[in-house]
């Protein structure tokens, strides 16, 4: 196995037990909120803000990883420290709620939240700056396939934590985001030591212009049909054919196809660029989308639920091959970071509607099963549309 493949494995492992602290977390919330005294409702609004911390802070650290990445062992150093003291804010949160002031669990999580964005477009800064382009489809796909795995564990976790107490998936899962999150400062030296040259970076970058700003529209567009679909509509249309206590063996579905697409696709993307198969993967999970919300039978909705994961899962990876090639002159961080900022809005926004009750509306819940697809084919749209202008380097 290459340098380059063995990074891409152990960035894998980096996400998938950043991702899992973020199962622990969500599952956790509402008891650990009652014990410092917190509402039950206050839940919900404590989700929204580490979504806008991560949006914001995503931004920064991208455009914090472009700077410090000029100087090789900086971004891993860098990387490494945030990760620590994020680590050290999380572990702490089951052992300060029993009776805490809720200023100061309040305090911790967003001193979690702050710290937490170092895992997310940094580390992905080192495949756009060392790796070879052609590359940077199938380790992008390896990285998010420790996100995938991830979030199709968390409802067989929910069932199995149920009734254990906090402490100890909080402390397990701490220590092994630490122990892996180490290795970063090895994982730039080695890319650093097999490359060339690193991608030339300017002073002054030139301008991202229009076809950047369609794509970054388009993830926008993608990332709240995902959330509307996955978060919102799923689970009533597994309730329609199946038990409430089969949700958990049902919902991971749409994750499999994640992971098991996401793979192959990096081939094509490989082949076409980013861009282009953003585009088919929109119009394809449109299709999806469409059939998971009329069908008739369990076995027609999970065949179209893992369809739609699998088109998810090339968008991402795409998006992300897409995203380092747009900041090829030094700013693989930025755009990675302004990738991972949208997606966080638009949990933003899912949760805020939660929150506002606005399903309960019947005009609004009427339309629910059709936004994804609107918002999808928008977007594949968009993207045939900036895929028909010629950039110096094609993402």
């Amino acid at each position: 196995m290459s340098t380059p493949h063995r990074v891409g494995v152990y960035l894998g492992v980096v996400q998938f037990f950043f991702a899992l602290t973020w199962v622990v977390y969500v599952i956790y919330l509402p008891q650990l909120a009652a014990k410092v005294g917190l509402a039950k409702e206050a839940v919900v609004w404590i989700l929204v803000l580490d979504q806008m911390i991560f949006a914001v802070m995503d931004a920064l650290t991208g455009i914090a990883a472009d700077r410090v990445a000029r100087s090789v062992g900086r971004l891993g150093a860098l990387v490494v420290a945030l990760t620590l003291v994020s680590c050290a804010a999380f572990v702490a949160l089951p052992y300060v709620a029993p009776g805490a002031d809720p200023k100061i669990f309040l305090a911790l999580t967003i001193l979690w939240s702050l710290t937490s964005s170092a895992l997310r477009a940094p580390p992905l800064v080192l495949i756009g700056r060392y790796a070879p382009q052609p590359s940077h489809p199938w380790l992008a796909s390896l990285s998010l396939l420790g996100l995938g795995i991830a979030a199709g564990l968390a409802p067989f976790l929910a069932l199995r934590l149920k009734g254990v107490d906090p402490a100890l998936p909080f402390v397990l899962s701490t220590l092994a985001l630490a122990a892996t999150a180490l290795g970063i400062v090895w994982a730039e030296r080695a890319l650093a030591g097999r490359a060339a040259a690193p991608a030339a970076a300017t002073a002054r970058p030139p301008r991202l212009g229009g076809r950047a700003a369609a794509f970054l529209a388009s993830i926008a567009l993608l990332a709240v049909g995902f959330q509307i679909h996955f978060q919102l509509n799923s689970a009533p249309q597994y309730l329609r054919f199946a038990k409430p206590e089969e949700l958990p063996y049902l919902m991971p579905i749409f994750w499999v196809g994640f992971n098991l697409c996401m793979l192959p696709a990096s081939l094509a993307t490989r082949r076409w660029g980013g861009i282009v198969v953003m585009a088919a993967a929109g119009v394809a999970g449109a299709t999806a989308l469409y059939g998971a919300s009329v069908a008739a039978r369990l076995d027609m909705l999970a065949a179209a639920q893992f369809l739609a994961g699998g088109a998810w899962g090339c968008v991402l990876m795409s998006a992300v091959s897409a995203a380092l090639a747009f900041g090829h002159t030094g700013r693989e961080g930025s755009v990675t970071g302004a990738l991972f900022a949208l997606l966080a809005v638009a949990t933003v926004a899912r949760l805020a509607f939660v929150a506002a009750g606005l399903g309960a509306v019947p005009a609004v819940s009427a339309v629910l099963g059709w936004l994804p697809v609107v918002a999808w084919l928008a977007a594949g749209a968009l993207l045939l549309a900036a895929g028909r202008w010629r950039p110096a380097v094609a993402p």
